[in-house]
C-alpha cells in the first residue's frame, strides 16, 4: 500500500513546563519533550503513570484539568486540524459498519468520502472481508485494527497513538507495526506504549516516565528504526528496561 503524499512537512513539537492537575492530583508538572517532526517519539512507562494524560493534553483533551505550559509547533502554525489520535479503547461507533467507522472522519466533516483510501486501508489491516460487520460482531484485536484505519485514513501530520498494537497477537502486530511504520513515513509520531522492545524496534526518539508527578527521561537509542529485536543490543537493553520498570524507577 502507498503511503498518501503529505502536503507538507510534518512539523516537530515542542512541550515546555507541561502540567496537568486534577482537583488536589497533579498527573504532570514542568514536563518538557521534543517530539522531532517526521520521526516517531516512544513514551514508555507502568500503567496509570500519566502518559495518556500526556497524550490528551497535547490532543487537546484535558477537560476539567487546571493546565500549565505550552505545546507549540516548530513551524509556528497552529496544532488545530493536523491531529490524529488514537486512544486505548477502540471508541468504534456501534451502528456503524467498519468501513463506514474507518471513514467517520470526513462523515463529520461533511466531505466526500475517500473509498479507495478506505479499500486499502481495510486491505492494509487484514480486514478488508468484515467491511460490512458492526463493531459488536469483532474481536478486540480487529476492532484495534478498524481504529488504527481510521486514524491513518486522516493522514495528518501529528499523530498520537496511545497503545496502537496492544491487543495484537505477535503475528499481527510485527505486520501492523510494518503497516503503521510505512503509511505513517515523514509524519510526527508519539506511540505511547507498555512494550520496551515495541518502543526500541519503533522509536527515533525513546522516553520513560515514571514518578507521580510524572517525569521523563529521554533515553538514547542505536541505530534508526525499525530495529532488529534478534540483536543482542536489542534484547539487553529492553531486558534492562523491564527491570527498571518493574522497580518503579526512571531510567
Amino acid at each position: 500500500m502507498t503511503p498518501s503524499p503529505a502536503p507538507a512537512p510534518s512539523p516537530g513539537i515542542r512541550l515546555r513546563g507541561v502540567g496537568v492537575r486534577y482537583g488536589g492530583d497533579t498527573v504532570l508538572a514542568s514536563l518538557n519533550m521534543d517530539l522531532p517532526g517526521g520521526r516517531w517519539t516512544c513514551l514508555l512507562g507502568a500503567s496509570g503513570g500519566g502518559k495518556t494524560t500526556l497524550v490528551r493534553r497535547i490532543a487537546g483533551l484535558t477537560h476539567g484539568a487546571a493546565l500549565s505550559g505550552g505545546i507549540d509547533a516548530d513551524d509556528n502554525a497552529a496544532l488545530g486540524g493536523r491531529i490524529a489520535y488514537m486512544a486505548q479503547s477502540h471508541m468504534l461507533l456501534p451502528w456503524l459498519s467498519v468501513e463506514d467507522n474507518v471513514a467517520l472522519g470526513s462523515r463529520l466533516r461533511g466531505e466526500a468520502v475517500q473509498r479507495n483510501r478506505v479499500d486499502a486501508l481495510l486491505g492494509g489491516v487484514g480486514l478488508a472481508g468484515e467491511r460490512n460487520k458492526l463493531p459488536r460482531t469483532l474481536s478486540g484485536g480487529m476492532g484495534q485494527r478498524v481504529a488504527l484505519a481510521r486514524t491513518l485514513y486522516e493522514n495528518r501530520a501529528l499523530n498520537l497513538l496511545d497503545e496502537p498494537f496492544s491487543k495484537l497477537d505477535a503475528i499481527t502486530r510485527h505486520r501492523i507495526q510494518n503497516l503503521a511504520l510505512q503509511l505513517l513515513r515523514g509524519k510526527t509520531v508519539l506511540l505511547v506504549t507498555h512494550d520496551p522492545l515495541e518502543a526500541i524496534r519503533l522509536g527515533h526518539r525513546l522516553y520513560v516516565m515514571a514518578g507521580r508527578p510524572a517525569r521523563v527521561r529521554e533515553l538514547q537509542l542505536p541505530g534508526l528504526p525499525p530495529r532488529d529485536l534478534g540483536d543482542a543490543g536489542v534484547a539487553k537493553l529492553s531486558q534492562q528496561l523491564l527491570e527498571e520498570l518493574a522497580g518503579g524507577r526512571t531510567c
